[in-house]
């Protein structure tokens, strides 16, 4: 019997990644002069973002079958109608 050889994903540049994603989210929420909601909505782009990325190689989604990547998803359209009700705060 083979066994298939998997080439690890490159752990110190995901790192890398996540650490730079993470000082862009600090630079962006104290240092640039955008308006509140833009702020936001780009502060949750590059959250999503990270979390994409940590779920994919350090949780392994990505090398696994689409029924189980499928789980991970579901819980997705609740994070969006969270993530819509803190927008929508304001105006109420």
């Amino acid at each position: 019997m083979e066994t298939a050889h998997r080439k690890h994903p490159p752990y110190l540049l995901i790192w890398l990644y996540l650490a730079l994603l993470t000082v862009a989210e600090v630079v962006l929420a104290f240092e640039l002069p955008l308006s509140q909601n833009m702020k936001l909505i780009l502060l949750l782009v590059l959250a999503v973002w990270k979390a994409a990325l940590v779920g994919m190689f350090f949780m392994h989604l990505k090398f696994e079958r689409w029924n189980v990547r499928v789980l991970a998803l579901v819980p997705l359209p609740l994070a969006a109608i969270f993530i819509l009700a803190a927008l929508s705060e304001k105006i109420w």
